[in-house]
C-alpha cells in the first residue's frame, strides 16, 4: 500500500526521518526555485527517481492542494491503535499527551500535530470516529511533524481516558469555556494529558466527565473562542513554561 505526501516541509520531514519509505518523487517541470532545487539535490543524492510532470497532474493528485511543485508516493506509514498505548506509555516517565476530541478538519489536525511536536508531546490520541484523517493535507500542514509524533486512533475515547487515569495515573486536563479557573491558574506537571474539544461544540459530555480538571483560556475581545490549533498551542506551551521552571 502507498500514500501521497506533498509540499516542501512534508518532503523534508520524510527525507529526514524515513527516506526508505519514498517510492517516487514527482516534480513540476520548468520550475526554478532555490529551495526546491536544494530539496531535489537531496532526493537525487539518495538515488531516488524524480519524474517531471505538469501542474495539472500535480493539482489532480493533491485535489488542488498547495503542493509547491513537489509530490511523492510513499509506503504507507504505521497506523497506531489503542493496543500500542502500553508500549508508548512505558517509554516515558512523565508522558505529555494531547487528546483531540472531535477535530474533523485535516488542516486543524495537521496544525495541532505541528504544535505538539514543537511542545514535546509524546503522542496524540484521537477517537476513531468523528476525527480528521491523517491524510496528505494534514501531513503537509504538519510540516514533517506527522512522521515524529504518533497519532493513536481509539475506538472508545471514554474507555481510554479511564485507562489512562486508573492504570497510569495520568492527570486529565480538559479545556472548557465554563471552567472556574484558567489554564494559567492550573498546576501542569507530572504525567499529563491535555484534552481539546471541537471548535464551537467543545468536548463531548462523556469526555468532559472523565476529566480530572477543567480549565479555560481567558478571552478579552469580542470573539468567544479560538481556532483549536491556536488554543492547543496556548495550552501546550503553558505546560512547557511551567515545566521549564521546575528544571
Amino acid at each position: 500500500m502507498s500514500e501521497i505526501i506533498y509540499g516542501m516541509h512534508a518532503m523534508q520531514g520524510m527525507l529526514a526521518r524515513s527516506p526508505e519509505r519514498i517510492l517516487d518523487v514527482y516534480l513540476l517541470k520548468n520550475r526554478d526555485d532555490k529551495r526546491l532545487n536544494s530539496l531535489v539535490s537531496d532526493i537525487e543524492s539518495l538515488g531516488l527517481p524524480v519524474k517531471l510532470v505538469d501542474k495539472k497532474w500535480l493539482d489532480e493528485q493533491t485535489s488542488n492542494g498547495v503542493h509547491q511543485g513537489i509530490v511523492a508516493r510513499i509506503k504507507e506509514g504505521r497506523n497506531y491503535h489503542e493496543n500500542d498505548l502500553p508500549d508508548l506509555l512505558s517509554q516515558h516517565l512523565e508522558p505529555l499527551i494531547l487528546i483531540l476530541d472531535g477535530v474533523t478538519d485535516p488542516h486543524n489536525l495537521g496544525a495541532c500535530i505541528r504544535t505538539a511536536d514543537a511542545a514535546g508531546v509524546n503522542f496524540i490520541i484521537v477517537p476513531k470516529d468523528k476525527s480528521a484523517p491523517l491524510n496528505a493535507t494534514a501531513k503537509k500542514v504538519a510540516c514533517g511533524a506527522a512522521e515524529s509524533v504518533p497519532v493513536i486512533r481509539v475506538t472508545n475515547l471514554a474507555r481510554t481516558l479511564r485507562m489512562l487515569k486508573e492504570e497510569y495515573q495520568i492527570w486529565l486536563v480538559g479545556t472548557a469555556g465554563e471552567a472556574d479557573h484558567s489554564i494559567y491558574q492550573s498546576r501542569l506537571s507530572g504525567k499529563l494529558a491535555i484534552i481539546m474539544g471541537a471548535e464551537g461544540e467543545g468536548m463531548r459530555r462523556l469526555t468532559k466527565e472523565h476529566c480530572d480538571e477543567l480549565v479555560s483560556i481567558p478571552m478579552s475581545g469580542f470573539v468567544s473562542s479560538l481556532n483549536v490549533s491556536v488554543a492547543t498551542g496556548i495550552c501546550l506551551f503553558e505546560v512547557v513554561r511551567q515545566k521549564s521552571k521546575t528544571i
